[in-house]
């Protein structure tokens, strides 16, 4: 498996950069995690939007899916210009149908929902969901592929039952909006102690912290995170590719 970030801030998209947006890739199946403000950009750096397999959405943000409208007219036009055929299935929960009808589009995309605890197969991906700490109905995702496993925690407050969770996952994709000592529970975030605190917590392989503050010094994320976790930490960063 292999995950490349094609987008990694919180809110929204830092110039010239992109909100969240993951692309997994496994035996030719691409994943997209989120869809984010200018994700659909970044994508096209890597793969053509109708190489796409599907979407999965941890929550209806609009830091996290404000490109799915555009990916839909580039989808809608790829019929046209590269005879593009297929319709993009688009997994989002349905506890906001206002949000969910919106996934399907024309016969180039289909919103299909998903569930809390669910066991969902995904091409060669399967992935589990799990309700996050969030204002909003959210889900973290435990994704496995050819005995490798990643954990996204889409956007969390820091809860224990996290730990549990990601336990033993090779990757944790783990959001830290917050700095050591702020306080994110209000605003549904956490901070980079407490990421690497879920981490230690659930032994994991390696942490990578996403969903990133626009202000600060960015590094001071990985050291306040490794006070609590002692393994591999990186930054998440437009163009970080990590294989499991």
């Amino acid at each position: 498996m292999e995950l490349s970030v094609l987008g990694c801030w919180g809110g929204y998209p830092k110039g010239g950069e992109a909100s969240s947006g993951y692309l997994l890739k496994y035996d030719n199946y691409y994943l997209l995690l989120d869809c984010g403000s200018a994700v659909l950009s970044k994508l096209q750096m890597m793969i053509p939007p109708e190489k796409l397999d599907a979407i999965v959405l941890s929550h209806y943000h609009p830091d996290h899916i404000a490109d799915i409208g555009v990916t839909q007219h580039a989808l809608y036009v790829a019929k046209f210009i590269h005879q593009y055929d297929g319709c993009l299935p688009v997994y989002g929960h349905g506890q906001n149908e206002a949000e969910f009808d919106k996934l399907s589009y024309k016969d180039v995309m289909k919103g299909i929902p998903y569930e809390s605890d669910q066991l969902l197969h995904i091409g060669p991906f399967s992935i589990v969901f799990f309700k996050t700490k969030h204002p909003v109905p959210c889900y973290g995702m435990r994704i496995e592929a050819g005995g490798k496993t990643l954990v996204y925690t889409g956007d969390t407050a820091f809860f224990e039952e996290l730990a549990e969770f990601s336990k033993d996952a090779d990757v944790l994709l783990a959001e830290s909006n917050f700095y050591k000592g702020m306080d994110g529970t209000a605003a549904g975030h956490m901070t980079s102690e407490e990421a690497g605190r879920v981490a230690n917590m659930a032994k994991v392989g390696k942490l990578i912290l996403t969903h990133l503050p626009h202000y600060g010094n960015l590094n001071q994320l990985k050291t306040e995170a490794g006070e609590q976790y002692r393994g591999d930490i990186l930054i998440a960063q437009e163009g970080l590719t990590v294989s499991l």
